[in-house]
């Protein structure tokens, strides 16, 4: 059965099969969480709160829509709402696997050790750059979600998301040669 289907059930009254649903997202949220909130002890409480305002809200889920992005709306909003509460702003951290997936694995102290640069360069890149290209960036390259997806969550339009994912590599890049530069 696909999440629509299962909320479908869920509106008719099947409380029990939400868990389902529970049990497909809850690694996902709990990842993006994680990184959207990095440096917080409360990533598991908020994504208790995300299924439980879901499963409040079912009801008004339009099941001919896609279940996943409504959860990460949800989501995003929760997470918003607590670097708000705390005042803090999100510090997510990129793998350099991410944006250099073939890079070679050899096991010699030098690749290591490139290896590890390229990881903290990479994270201090993204920590510089613009909240809005981050979000977007964690959302497309950790949560694997489409444009679609993502402007679905965020309510901004398909091209913004290909606008701000381009830009924030190229602030990236920007940051990347300063670095070389120095």
């Amino acid at each position: 059965m696909n999440d629509e289907d299962i909320v479908k059930l869920v509106q008719n009254g099947d409380i029990e099969i939400f868990g389902v649903l529970i049990e497909r997202y809850e690694e996902k949220m709990l990842r993006y969480a994680r990184k959207f909130l990095f440096g917080t002890d409360s990533a598991t409480d908020l994504v208790q709160d995300v299924f439980t305002k879901a499963y409040i809200n079912i009801s008004g889920f339009d099941t001919a829509k896609r279940f996943s992005p409504w959860l990460y709306r949800i989501a995003h909003n929760c997470f918003i709402n607590e670097l708000k509460k705390n005042k803090r702003e999100p510090v997510p951290m990129f793998d350099m696997d991410i944006f250099f997936p073939n890079y070679p694995q050899n096991d010699t102290p030098e690749t290591e050790v490139i290896r590890n640069e390229l990881k903290k360069t990479l994270g201090d890149c993204i920590n510089n750059i613009d909240y809005k290209y981050k979000e977007v960036l964690i959302l497309y390259y950790y949560e694997e979600l489409s444009y679609k997806e993502i402007s679905d969550i965020l309510h901004i339009p398909v091209a913004t998301i290909g606008m701000r994912i381009s830009r924030g590599k190229e602030a990236m890049k920007k940051i990347i040669l300063k670095e070389q530069e120095i």
